[in-house]
């Protein structure tokens, strides 16, 4: 399988979750996925009084070095390390 079909595949994943990752993964995973699908950040930095868009954008512009595949695979990583944590709390 190639880097873009398993990021694909664990893009599909990481919304199987039974538990939502924490604030601060969904950025990581939200600037992660831009990068790998857009490429650099392509627009302004929304203004302050929009918090959301304005924490996503700054996920996004925090990874603009990276190039497809980095942002694709740390993609990938970052949802198994998601997955593998859900796992081991399930057994616990």
């Amino acid at each position: 399988m190639g880097l873009k079909e398993d990021f694909e595949e664990h893009a599909v994943k990481v919304k199987k979750l039974t538990t939502s990752p924490s604030n601060e993964d969904l950025l990581i995973l939200y600037g992660l996925y831009k990068q790998a699908t857009v490429g650099p950040v392509d627009t302004s930095r929304p203004g302050m009084f929009s918090m959301k868009e304005r924490a996503k954008w700054d996920a996004w512009k925090a990874v603009e070095a990276k190039t497809t595949d980095e942002a694709m695979s740390d993609y990938i990583t970052k949802v198994k390390q998601l997955l593998e944590a859900e796992a081991a709390s399930a057994s616990t």
